[in-house]
């Protein structure tokens, strides 16, 4: 992928099979990059030991890092590297996207490569899970990935907004064509670009009776197909792969995506924070339970992680 050259690979420690690190493996190989395997455990009862002492206690967090790194070595045992550089790392610690945050930035890595599933959205709204957290709040790129193949000419789905006159926005739309156009040129695929406008609000036609709501809605349809025709072609795409559907990003991405078949949806995300981003969620997080296919999340130049501070 663009410009990464160490990758940070999340592993699933209830799961001997490792979609992640499968994906990981690919890009490195085309990317020539190294990867490290990491793996955050914490059990509380070994915390709560009141009967052993300091130095008994650590030696038994040593002990069960011990075991989950020959784990580890055992589930590296069964991927083909591909002569990719692999290495593992285990750490205690009671907040895994704190801990896999941290050490991305204590790294220097350029990608985060995550497993995921499908949540209970329910459960998502109240229960943040970790894949939240790296969208909203890991500085770089998050990879998270479904369980299938990437096949050859297979296709990559940039979610634009074109619709805001936001500096940040407008950067990232960029950030992510040339993310996709990179893979698409590594892995032999096709990117499209997918849009999604508002409907004409019912208000207005209620309120003012000589609105006509189908012009209006005609012309926000065509302002944002020139807009992303423009930019598409700014970037050698051929409008044939631009697709403007009215309705909410969170329902335009994953039909199209499931109309097109894609391989990787790609999307920015500004990384909201604080109990409205828990109540409403990004668009990202919307999606991810919406798609049967990986999504790579992007932030904006400058983008500074509220755990830099810590």
């Amino acid at each position: 992928m663009k410009d990464y050259h160490k990758i940070l690979v999340v592993v699933d420690p209830t799961k001997d099979n490792q979609p992640a690190l499968a994906r990981a493996i690919e890009l490195a190989s085309k990317n020539h990059a190294s990867i490290t395997v990491f793996l955050s455990i914490f059990d509380f009862s070994y915390e709560m030991t009141s009967i052993l002492s300091g130095n008994e206690r650590e030696a038994m967090r040593q002990g069960v890092i011990a075991q989950r790194k020959a784990w580890l070595a055992d589930i590296l045992s069964h991927y083909d590297s591909h002569g990719v550089n692999i290495e593992s790392e285990v750490v205690w610690h009671n907040r895994p996207f704190e801990s896999i945050i941290l050490h991305a930035m204590d790294g220097g890595y350029d990608l985060i490569v995550k497993g995921t599933h499908q949540h209970d959205k329910l459960k998502s709204v109240i229960f943040t899970p970790t894949d939240w957290h790296l969208m909203r709040k890991a500085p770089v790129p998050v990879l998270l990935v479904k369980d299938h193949d990437w096949p050859v000419a297979g296709k990559i789905l940039c979610a634009i907004n074109v619709a805001s006159e936001v500096e940040e926005h407008q950067s990232i739309n960029g950030k992510i064509i040339e993310h996709a156009l990179d893979l698409a040129k590594k892995f032999d695929a096709q990117v499209h670009l997918v849009n999604g406008y508002p409907g004409t609000p019912v208000n207005l036609a209620i309120e003012l009776p000589d609105f006509d709501a189908h012009t209006y809605s005609e012309t926000i349809r065509m302002q944002h197909e020139q807009r992303v025709c423009y930019l598409a072609n700014s970037y050698g795409i051929s409008s044939d792969f631009c697709h403007v559907k009215e309705g909410l990003p969170e329902d335009v991405i994953p039909e199209l995506a499931l109309k097109l078949d894609a391989e990787l949806v790609i999307l920015g995300t500004v990384g909201r924070t604080g109990f409205s981003a828990a109540l409403i969620g990004n668009t990202a997080e919307h999606v991810i339970d919406s798609i049967d296919c990986d999504l790579l999340t992007i932030k904006p130049d400058g983008y500074h992680s509220p755990l830099e501070s810590e």
